[in-house]
C-alpha cells in the first residue's frame, strides 16, 4: 500500500489537466472559427466595393478612401475585430458608390 501513494497525486493532476484541455479545445476553435468566417466576409464586401467602383460613373473620393483604408487593414491582417472593421469601410464606400450611381 505505500507504494502506490503516487497514483492519487498523478490522477488529480490528470484530471486538471484533461479538464483545461477540454476546455480550451473548443474556445479556440470557435474563435478560429469566428475569425476565418469574418476575413471571408471583410474579402467578399472589399469586392463588392470594388465592382461597385468600376461600375460607378463618378469619382467618390471618400468611398475611394475608404476602400484604400479597408485594403490596408486587410493586407495588415489581425484577428476578428480587424477583419469586422475592414468590412465596415468597404461596405460604407459600397454604398456610396452605389448612391453616386443611383443620383
Amino acid at each position: 500500500m505505500s507504494s502506490s501513494w503516487w497514483v492519487w497525486p498523478a490522477g488529480t493532476v490528470l484530471l486538471f489537466v484533461a479538464g483545461v484541455v477540454s476546455i480550451l479545445v473548443p474556445r479556440r476553435r470557435a474563435a478560429s472559427l469566428e475569425r476565418r468566417t469574418a476575413w471571408s466576409a471583410a474579402r467578399a464586401a472589399i469586392d463588392s466595393a470594388a465592382v461597385s467602383r468600376d461600375a460607378s460613373v463618378a469619382t467618390v473620393a471618400e468611398a475611394d478612401r475608404l476602400l484604400a483604408q479597408a485594403e490596408l487593414v486587410a493586407a495588415g491582417g489581425g484577428g476578428a475585430e480587424a477583419a469586422r472593421a475592414a468590412a465596415g469601410y468597404a461596405r460604407r464606400a459600397d454604398a456610396m458608390w452605389r448612391a453616386a450611381t443611383d443620383a
